[in-house]
């Protein structure tokens, strides 16, 4: 899997082109040198809980133009958060901005997937909803709604109702 990920990335990703990773970027890895070597783009970390055991490592500012907990950005057309974890508000949202984030990967069955499912500017940018590998903003925002589509939030099952009647 780790080839394929590798070869998803360097397919889509050229020298020139700017890359958000939003946390967990690799887990277990005994040599992260030699897989950050072989990964295109001018790359920015979004620390993630799984990121801190790989960096320890490495010199993070030798592979990444920056590290850090969080970003909020502009691409121009619209502002944008980006956080290894997600949220249930942040800066601009009332005007259309967006937060991206990671960390639950293709997880529905968590108490905040229904609240999730509701929120079109929260995007998801884990691997396991884009296709593994790297995405445009605008294919993100598809591969979410297709991803959303396909999994709806599971209805709470409630206690069955009885009514008792004094006779």
């Amino acid at each position: 899997m780790d080839q394929a990920l590798l070869e998803n990335w360097n397919r889509r990703v050229r020298t020139n082109d700017t890359i958000y990773i939003l946390g967990d970027l690799m887990f277990f890895c005994k040599d992260p040198e030699s897989y950050l070597r072989q990964l295109s783009g001018k790359k920015h970390l979004i620390v993630g809980n799984h990121d801190r055991v790989w960096m320890k490592k490495v010199r993070a500012e030798d592979y990444f133009e920056s590290v850090q907990p969080m970003l909020e950005i502009s691409d121009g057309t619209r502002y944008l958060t980006l956080c290894h974890y997600p949220m249930m508000t942040w800066n601009r949202v009332s005007r259309g901005s967006y937060m991206i984030y990671g960390h639950i990967h293709n997880n529905t069955g968590g108490p905040y997937w229904s609240l999730l499912h509701q929120m079109d500017q929260a995007l998801n940018a884990g691997v396991d909803v884009n296709h593994f590998m790297p995405v445009t903003f605008e294919e993100m925002v598809e591969n979410n709604r297709l991803f959303r589509a396909a999994h709806p939030p599971q209805q709470e099952q409630t206690d069955s109702e009885f009514c008792l009647s004094a006779q």
